[in-house]
Formats: C-alpha cells, sequence, structure tokens
C-alpha cells in the first residue's frame, strides 16, 4: 500500500468506532484499519491516494480528522512550525494591540492578511505602525495572556526524542517566538523584531520581514543543512503565509486554517489538537510524550 489514511478523533471522546472505520476503509478500498490509539487514532492503508470528499463523506459529519501521507518515509526527520493559532491559541499581535485600545481593528486586518487577502509585509507594516508609542511593559502583559494549543509539548517532544530537528518560525514576533520555542522545546525559532525606543515601541518592525517566503526559505535551509529533502519535512500552519511551507514539505497539515488554506490542503486538523501530526507520521499512542 502506497498511502495511509490516519483518522483521529478528539481524546476525550474516543470516538473511532468500529462501524466508522468500515465506512471510510470502504470508500478508500483500504486495507484493515491499524490501531495507534483506542478509540482516538487509527491508520487505513490506502492503494492509492484517498479521495478526500469520498472519505468526508464516508465520516457523515463525524468531528474526525482526516489526514493522507504517504507509506514511505512517514516519520519526519524535521518539523516547522507556525506559532499563531497554531502552536498557541491566538494571535499574538492581535492581543498586543488590544493594550493600544486597537484589537479589534487590527484583528480585522490579520483575518484578512492571514486568509490571503493582503500583502503580508504591508499588512504587518501597516499593523505594528498603529502601535507606535506603546509601552514595552505590553508586551509583558500580553505574553501572561499565551497559551499553548493542547499538544503543542508532546509534538514537539515526540519528536525531538526520535531524533527529528525542529524549528518555530512565525510571522509575529521573537518576543513571543524565544518565549514559546523554550516552554515547548523547539531547537531554535525565527520572526520578527519588533523595533523600540527602550520605553515604548516605535511602530516600525526591523528589515526584512519573515513572512510567507522566509517560512519556504526556513524549511529548505533546515532540510539541506540535515542532508535530507523536503519531503523529510514536517510543516504545520494555518494562515495563506503559510501555504507555500506546507506544500513544499513531505507532510504540510493545515492546523484549523483559513478557508484559502483548508482549501487547498488535503491534510487538516479541524477538530483534533497537535497530537494528530505524530499519529499521522505513525506514532502510536505509548509513544507520544506527555504534554
Amino acid at each position: 500500500m502506497d498511502f495511509v489514511l490516519t483518522l483521529v478523533a478528539p481524546r476525550a471522546s474516543a470516538s473511532l468506532s468500529p462501524a466508522l472505520l468500515a465506512r471510510v476503509r470502504d470508500a478508500v478500498r483500504g486495507g484493515a484499519p491499524v490501531t495507534l490509539a483506542d478509540g482516538e487514532a487509527a491508520d487505513i492503508p490506502c492503494p492509492a491516494a484517498p479521495d478526500m470528499p469520498s472519505v468526508r463523506a464516508a465520516l457523515e459529519g463525524a468531528p474526525v480528522d482526516a489526514l493522507p501521507v504517504r507509506a514511505a518515509g512517514r516519520r519526519k526527520a524535521l518539523l516547522v512550525a507556525d506559532m499563531d493559532s497554531t502552536i498557541v491559541t491566538g494571535e499574538t499581535l492581535d492581543e498586543l494591540a488590544d493594550f493600544a485600545g486597537l484589537k479589534a481593528e487590527i484583528a480585522a486586518i490579520t483575518a484578512r492578511a492571514m486568509n490571503g487577502e493582503l500583502d503580508f509585509p504591508a499588512a504587518l507594516r501597516a499593523r505594528v505602525g498603529m502601535l507606535r508609542g506603546l509601552p514595552l511593559s505590553a508586551l509583558d502583559a500580553t505574553w501572561n495572556r499565551v497559551a499553548l494549543t493542547p499538544g503543542a509539548r508532546a509534538l514537539v517532544a515526540t519528536m525531538r526524542a526520535h531524533g527529528a530537528d525542529t524549528t518555530l518560525v512565525s510571522g509575529g514576533f521573537t518576543f513571543f517566538t524565544e518565549r514559546v520555542a523554550a516552554l515547548t522545546g523547539f531547537d531554535r525559532q525565527r520572526a520578527n523584531i519588533l523595533l523600540d525606543d527602550g520605553r515604548t515601541l516605535t511602530g516600525a518592525v526591523a528589515e526584512p520581514i519573515v513572512g510567507r517566503d522566509a517560512k519556504l526559505d526556513t524549511l529548505l535551509a533546515r532540510a539541506a543543512a540535515l542532508g535530507v529533502g523536503p519531503d523529510a519535512a514536517a510543516a504545520i500552519g494555518d494562515g495563506a503565509n503559510d501555504l507555500a511551507m506546507l506544500r513544499e514539505a513531505g507532510l504540510g497539515v493545515a492546523f484549523r486554517a483559513k478557508p484559502v488554506v483548508a482549501a487547498e490542503v488535503a491534510a487538516r486538523i479541524d477538530h483534533t489538537d497537535l497530537r494528530a501530526l505524530l499519529f499521522a507520521q505513525g506514532y502510536t499512542s505509548r509513544e507520544i510524550r506527555d504534554d
């Protein structure tokens, strides 16, 4: 079998029933399901790339994620992950804007940029410009609001335990990526640098801006450093500036993605947490490190 379809249900519900697995198996003309976690995750070997509309029809609306992956080279040697709305639950720039009384206005721009409706570098410069004069204390206050997405620590710890290289790359800011990388265990991080005068934000960001091209370049550079191809990479993100790296990676996964991303990426996590990216690589529940 050249492909595997991994099905993942929310951990609390453990709702992968034999009947559901059988429906999906029949839809893809696959082999016998292989359990990865009782009631939570299972593989269905497939002779060809599964037809995802048929898979979703067979799921009959169940809150189950279905991730297709090539069977060969399934476990990845590197992970490149977006931060905002992926490794952390929210958008750090939007939360920072709240301390300037501009959250709704800036969040609206963020949403359009993440759906590919605006040029990302221009949108970032505009949003940062609106924060000119904001005291640096707002950065610490924003950090106190940051919450990790369930499964984030487990994803990084498990992949690192099996020898993978891990990089956090964000169109956000190093103030946050440095802290998130330390909290979750990423090997390295890359993001934009907010400029300040020692007391307040200047309303500018250091150039060049880390965006779509920089994320792809990061994936390719890390693969080259490891002496592997991009097919050995897992990448995960939610916004339009993640699309290039998701397309290039051997396993590109859209995490609760914006519509423009969800429409283009076959492997999606819409209902479960970041452990689903481990199941998609064939890890069993016994191999996954605690979150």
